[in-house]
């Protein structure tokens, strides 16, 4: 097997990752693909820093032991705490996530940004920056809580949007000119959290992540030739009766983000 031949390992806390590896299959469908959820270990979000740095590394040995050629961290949290360590490390790709501030500051003109991720994603010194280069009108909202819906495959319940009720405030009734989805399992509610904002624009880094992959590989020669759709392998640490049956649900609905990035 040629390097360019082996698959690209993607993973994250828990299902949400798989919006990841829907976009990224759409992008690249000839490509093959390991997905590795930690859902024993989830959420990241509120663990502390070194128990993430400690489980993206268990977690990309283990892809790496498959044969990835590349990692793609799908989930903020582990690409804000381990990214940067992953990178020296390792000799091959690694592409983390960001919540989509950038192009959602391109989308104001006079309201504000509600940027939506994990409390540890926003307190991390990763967001800090972002923030100072494109916050003007961005207000973090911290939603712990939120990936649990959907790890629970609980999409459009009552208790969702009471929880959405809870999180947004009266924020809901103000000027919003983009909503920023800041965790990759959010992207699954979005039809519920659009409820809360109509007409608002709601973003999300998938794209711009997998474009990402897709450059890094083709600076390697590592894009994989010829033509014919390559194939999916979904693992995970917990339970796997019932998380590989959500995770192929989710990867079945899902829809590639609009180009926003």
């Amino acid at each position: 097997m040629t390097q360019a031949s082996q698959p690209i390992g993607i993973f994250d806390s828990g299902v949400g990752g798989v919006s990841v590896l829907a976009q990224a299959r759409s992008l690249l469908p000839a490509e093959d693909f390991l997905y590795y959820g930690d859902n024993a270990y989830a959420p990241y979000g509120v663990r502390s820093p070194q128990q993430v740095m400690e489980r993206v590394r268990w977690v990309a040995g283990h892809l790496l032991d498959r044969g990835a050629k590349a990692l793609v961290i799908a989930c903020n949290t582990a690409t804000s705490v381990a990214a940067a360590e992953l990178r020296a490390d390792l000799d091959l790709p690694v592409i983390g996530m960001e919540p989509a501030l950038k192009p959602a500051s391109l989308c104001r003109h006079g309201g504000h940004i509600l940027v939506l991720a994990t409390p540890m994603t926003l307190d991390l010194p990763k967001f800090a920056v972002l923030m100072e280069r494109y916050g003007q009108g961005a207000i973090p909202l911290p939603c712990a809580g939120l990936m649990e819906f959907v790890e629970r495959d609980e999409l459009n319940s009552g208790a969702l949007c009471d929880h959405l009720a809870r999180i947004f405030g009266g924020w809901a009734q103000k000027p919003a000119d983009a909503v920023v989805l800041g965790c990759t399992h959010y992207i699954y509610l979005r039809q519920a959290i659009a409820a809360f904002f109509p007409k608002v624009p709601l973003l999300d880094g998938n794209l711009g992540t997998v474009r990402q992959l897709e450059r890094l590989l083709a600076e390697r020669s590592l894009l994989r030739t010829g033509g014919g759709q390559g194939t999916v392998t979904l693992e995970t640490s917990g339970d796997a009766k019932s998380v590989i049956p959500l995770m192929q649900r989710l990867l079945a609905v899902s829809t590639a983000s609009p180009p926003f990035l």
